[in-house]
C-alpha cells in the first residue's frame, strides 16, 4: 500500500508593479481623464496623417473630403491647430492644480494618506510625478503632430511661418518645457489656494502669463544678424532694405546716417521734426537685423531652460509649503 504525501503547493509569489503604491493609486483616481487625453491625442494623430496623405493626392482620398483644394485644407487645419495647442499648457496646469492636488486637500483625501504610512513629501512626490509624466506625453503628442501633418508646411512658401508663436511652440522643445512648467505652477498654485476651482483659474492664468511674456521677448535672448547696404543703386532707386534670407524672421529695419545713427527715413523727413529723430537725416546706409532660422534652436534651447528653471523653483517652492504647513 503505497501512501501519498501532501505537501501544500507552493505560495504564489505577488507580481511587483513597475510603480510604487502611490503613483499607482494616483493612475487609479485619474485614470479616466489620462484614458481621455490618450485618446484625443490618437484622433489628433490620425486626422492630420489623412489630411496629410490627402494633400499628397492620394487616390480615393480627396474626392472622400470633397474639397478642390487639399493643400489649403492641411493648410488651414495646421495654422488652427497651432493655435489650439498652445493652450495644452493651461489645461496641463488646470489639471494638476485641481483634481490632482487641490481636490484632495479640500476634500480631506491627503490625511487619509498620510496615516496609511505614507509622508507628505512622498504624497507630493507622487503626484508630480504622475502629473510631469503625463505633461511630457502631452507635449510630445504637439511635437508628433506637427512632424506629421506641419513638416513640410514650415518654411515653405506660402506656408507656416517657423517663427510665428504657434509653430514655433509647437515644433520644438519648449513644447515638452511649458508642459512641465504647468505640472509645477499647478502643484504650487493647489497647495496655495486648496480650492478646487480657484487652484484650476489661478495656474492657468500664471502658466498663460509666463508664455506671453517669454514669446513677447523670446527674440531677444538671442543676439540678431545685422545685414547694411550702402550702395549708389539702392539710395538713388530710394530702397532701404538690405538683402537677407527669404526664411529669416525680421526684427528691425532702416536707415544710418554718417554718425552711425540708426532712424527710419519715412518718419523722419525734414519737414516733420520729431525728438526721437537724429539732427542729421541723411541716410548713408540701410541696415536690417534679422534671426536666420539657423537661430531657432538656439532660441528654443534658451527658452527651454528658462522655463526649466522656473518649473525648478515652483517644485522647489511646493515642497517649502508643504513642510511649512504640514503639522
Amino acid at each position: 500500500m503505497t501512501t501519498t504525501s501532501l505537501t501544500p503547493p507552493a505560495a504564489r509569489t505577488p507580481r511587483r508593479s513597475l510603480l510604487p503604491g502611490a503613483h499607482r493609486t494616483v493612475l487609479l483616481l485619474h485614470q479616466a481623464t489620462l484614458w481621455t487625453a490618450l485618446g484625443l491625442a490618437a484622433v489628433a494623430a490620425a486626422v492630420t496623417g489623412y489630411l496629410h496623405l490627402a494633400a499628397q493626392g492620394r487616390p480615393g482620398l480627396i474626392e472622400f473630403l470633397g474639397v478642390t483644394n487639399e493643400d489649403d485644407l492641411l493648410f488651414t487645419y495646421m495654422e488652427r491647430a497651432a493655435v489650439a495647442l498652445l493652450f495644452v499648457p493651461l489645461v496641463v496646469a488646470a489639471f494638476t492644480a485641481g483634481p490632482v492636488v487641490a481636490r484632495e486637500l479640500e476634500s480631506g483625501l491627503h490625511r487619509f494618506a498620510w496615516t496609511q504610512g505614507e509622508t507628505p513629501a512622498r504624497w507630493l512626490a507622487a503626484r508630480l510625478t504622475v502629473a510631469a509624466g503625463a505633461a511630457t506625453a502631452a507635449g510630445l503628442a504637439v511635437l508628433g503632430v506637427f512632424w506629421i501633418g506641419g513638416s513640410d508646411l514650415v518654411g515653405a512658401p506660402g506656408g507656416m511661418r517657423w517663427a510665428e508663436s504657434a509653430t514655433y511652440a509647437a515644433t520644438g522643445p519648449v513644447a515638452v518645457a511649458y508642459c512641465l512648467l504647468a505640472v509645477a505652477v499647478g502643484a504650487l498654485a493647489g497647495l496655495l489656494v486648496r480650492r478646487t476651482l480657484l487652484a484650476m483659474s489661478a495656474a492657468g492664468s500664471v502658466t498663460g502669463a509666463v508664455l506671453w511674456l517669454l514669446s513677447s521677448v523670446r527674440w531677444d535672448l538671442f543676439p540678431v544678424r545685422t545685414a547694411t547696404d550702402s550702395s549708389a543703386d539702392a539710395r538713388a532707386r530710394d530702397i532701404w532694405f538690405p538683402d537677407v534670407p527669404a526664411d529669416s524672421h525680421l526684427m528691425d529695419q532702416g536707415a544710418i546716417n554718417a554718425a552711425g545713427e540708426r532712424f527710419a527715413p519715412g518718419q523722419c523727413e525734414p519737414d516733420l521734426p520729431d525728438p526721437s529723430c537724429p539732427a542729421d537725416t541723411q541716410a548713408v546706409q540701410a541696415y536690417a537685423d534679422f534671426h536666420p532660422r539657423s537661430h531657432f534652436w538656439y532660441v528654443q534651447l534658451i527658452e527651454s531652460g528658462i522655463v526649466l528653471a522656473l518649473a525648478a523653483a515652483a517644485v522647489y517652492a511646493s515642497f517649502w509649503i508643504l513642510r511649512r504647513r504640514t503639522p
